[in-house]
């Protein structure tokens, strides 16, 4: 992807994405926590965006807005048009399962489950047949650099086989967005760059909209965009003039 985008093409197209005036509290009365403060903020097809700020300044809770895993207090999340406040319970874990993955800083693999089980797990919840799962899921594992290794359990993987794991568990399923929260937050510096590399090509090669947690601006230089959070609000946001390898 161009990290160049002409600013008429930028302002013409149709977001994926977008948070208008999202609030988000939490608690009641002296209790209350205003984690978001009326943010706005919108995401196009093929953006690699890179969330950042200091603990508690609202970017979890961005995320788990986006991810449907949590509903905003005030405010519209709108995806592909649609108002996901106007959905059910049952519509936003289908919106989940099918246009949106999943990777998080701990991995969260089946510990006794080999990496070809672990990849298919969300296509078993698709009821996709055992036959197309199991063709997926080595496509997947695959696509990460992790052909041979389909029957080992996490404990026989190092950290950065676990993460590509988890990675080919999140693509499985063709999502439209990946939401990666830390992703490289327990590797060493050679593993982060290797999955931050592997996200890269996720995103220039495939087209998947990635949205992604880190205080590391050195894996932030990756992203062809950095919103920056502050005290439950979007301190800034700007797309990167080139995207540092």
């Amino acid at each position: 992807m161009n990290a160049e985008v002409n600013e008429m093409e930028w302002e013409s197209e149709q977001p994926l994405i977008e948070l208008k005036e999202i609030t988000k509290v939490y608690g009641k009365g002296q209790a209350a926590l205003e984690a978001l403060k009326g943010i706005d903020l919108s995401v196009y097809e093929g953006d690699f965006v890179a969330v950042m700020g200091p603990s508690g300044c609202g970017k979890s809770t961005c995320m788990n807005l986006l991810g449907c895993l949590d509903t905003p207090t005030s405010g519209q999340y709108i995806f592909r048009g649609i108002d996901i406040g106007n959905l059910s319970r049952n519509q936003r874990a289908l919106l989940r399962r099918h246009y949106l993955g999943f990777v998080f800083q701990g991995f969260n693999l089946l510990s006794r489950t080999s990496a070809l089980e672990n990849v298919e797990l969300p296509l078993v919840y698709r009821g996709i047949h055992h036959s197309e799962r199991s063709k997926r899921a080595h496509d997947a594992l695959n696509s990460v650099g992790l052909s041979g290794w389909e029957h080992h359990t996490p404990a026989e993987l190092s950290g950065g086989q676990q993460q590509r794991v988890a990675i080919a568990r999140a693509i499985a399923t063709s999502p439209t967005v990946l939401l990666a929260d830390e992703p490289t937050g327990n590797l060493d510096s050679i593993r982060s760059r290797e999955i931050m590399e592997l996200l890269t090509s996720l995103n220039t090669e495939r087209g998947i909209t990635i949205m992604m947690v880190t205080h590391e601006p050195d894996m932030a230089e990756y992203a062809s965009r950095t919103v920056r959070f502050r005290d439950g609000l979007i301190a800034s946001d700007s797309r990167q003039s080139e995207v540092t390898k």
